[in-house]
């Protein structure tokens, strides 16, 4: 086989892993460059010491995931290996956890919100843009959309989830692809989450697949004929190459990058998330797996997970792992600090929440994802019809920002419709299947 007749995905991601799947399947040649030294990308989970830390996602919805749970299928993972968490998610509100968030009975409870804003809610639930198109929702920011009802929709609802699910700042991300995801999705107590990580899907596609880690790519470059991936000091040539990494190392990689994909690219920031994963000599209780925190009522905590509530798996018999999620605002000071410095910060905040916490903390580890999850600003969102429907090019792209709905969902997808791309104007040999 020629060098040139065989793909090269970058990043071994769900996305990446996807689109190398599916270009697999297709009977193409194909290999995987990860720089890290482990699959998984923002659905990696750590092991240690009988702790399972899930450094990045956190759930697998049953609705609104079709291309998920086909693949899931596909490989074989039968729905036992993903059960329902069966908690609620809750607000923080007056010195209490308030369950219900994501949830019906949050209408009942409030879940943080007064008894007008609740009202306002239903208004906001009637609200489900496009998830494939989100670009044809004009809806502006997340705080814009939120202004024209109550008070406690920004405050005690739009903000704590979007900055403690996505890092987002509400008053620069797009409202569209918050609200297409929520209104996919459908209420929290659906959830599931993966019994052995949530690299599970990530694990179970590489070992069918030629995936090499700790490759740091430094650029490629497209010709007319073959793809250049400049690596190690020297080059591999590929046929087609599937950039599936966040938008601003695609950006950074692509060294020839037409126009048409350049302004995309810049346009597609991403956030950064700091995290603090504490394990601990006792299991605390709780009724929610996971807390968000309104930046009114902390500006360094912005979402508190029990992860061995979340699945019991999750931590050793008897112990407990919480993470704490850095708010917005000091997420970005964070990213340089030390490990001790991040967990003194984190753990020390979270103490509030869940008092005598330090004093229980046997262990910690920090995660830190300088491209967290994607921006989705009106800009991107503005730019993202023509990056759709742009031409083929010998380099694609595959995450989840290429459709600025951060999920795995997204990722999963767009690295299926970048292999289908590839794949219909350069079909398979069949020799190769």
């Amino acid at each position: 086989m020629n060098a040139e007749e065989e793909d090269v995905v970058v990043g071994a991601g769900v996305a990446g892993l996807a689109a190398a799947h599916a270009l697999r399947l297709a009977g193409r040649s194909v290999r995987v460059l990860e720089v890290a030294d482990a699959v998984g990308g923002r659905m990696r989970t750590l092991r240690t010491k009988g702790f399972l830390v899930d450094t990045g996602a956190e759930q697998v919805p049953e609705r609104g995931y079709p291309a998920t749970w086909g693949l899931l299928g596909h490989l074989g993972v039968d729905r036992s290996a993903v059960p329902r968490i069966g908690r609620h998610l809750a607000v923080w509100r007056g010195g209490r956890a308030r369950p219900g968030l994501a949830h019906p009975l949050g209408l009942l409870t409030g879940a943080g919100l007064g008894p007008r804003a609740r009202l306002d809610l239903l208004r906001v639930s009637r609200v489900r843009p496009d998830f494939d198109h989100p670009e044809r929702a004009a809806l502006g920011t997340v705080a814009e959309f939120a202004g024209a009802f109550h008070p406690d929709v920004l405050d005690y609802l739009c903000q704590p989830v979007v900055s403690g699910f996505f890092g987002w700042r509400p008053e620069r991300s797009a409202a569209a692809p918050l609200l297409a995801l929520l209104a996919a999705v459908g209420p929290a107590s659906t959830w599931r989450t993966y019994r052995d990580g949530m690299d599970t899907l990530a694990r179970v596609l590489a070992a069918s697949l030629d995936v090499t880690t700790g490759v740091r790519v430094d650029g490629v470059v497209s010709e007319p004929d073959s793809v250049r991936v400049l690596c190690g000091g020297g080059e591999i040539r590929a046929r087609r190459v599937v950039l599936a990494v966040p938008a601003p190392v695609a950006r950074a990689l692509h060294l020839n990058a037409p126009a048409h994909d350049a302004e995309f690219l810049a346009a597609s920031t991403f956030t950064p998330v700091v995290k603090a994963h504490l394990m601990l000599s006792t299991r605390p209780t709780s009724r929610s797996y996971a807390i968000v925190v309104p930046a009114a009522e902390d500006r360094v905590v912005s979402t508190l997970i029990l992860d061995h509530v979340k699945h019991p798996g999750r931590a050793p018999t008897g112990r407990g792992l919480v993470t704490v999620m850095a708010n917005p605002a000091v997420a970005p000071d964070l990213l340089d600090a030390t490990d001790d410095e991040v967990v003194d910060v984190l753990s020390g905040a979270a103490q509030r929440f869940f008092p005598g916490l330090r004093a229980t903390t046997t262990g910690a580890l920090v995660t830190r994802f300088r491209h967290g999850l994607p921006e989705a600003t009106p800009r991107a969102l503005a730019l993202r019809a023509a990056f759709a429907t742009r031409p083929v090019g010998a380099v694609e792209y595959a995450g989840d920002w290429t459709g600025l709905v951060p999920c795995g969902e997204a990722a999963v997808r767009s690295g299926q419709q970048a292999a289908a791309r590839l794949l219909a104007t350069t079909p398979a040999r069949r020799e190769h299947a």
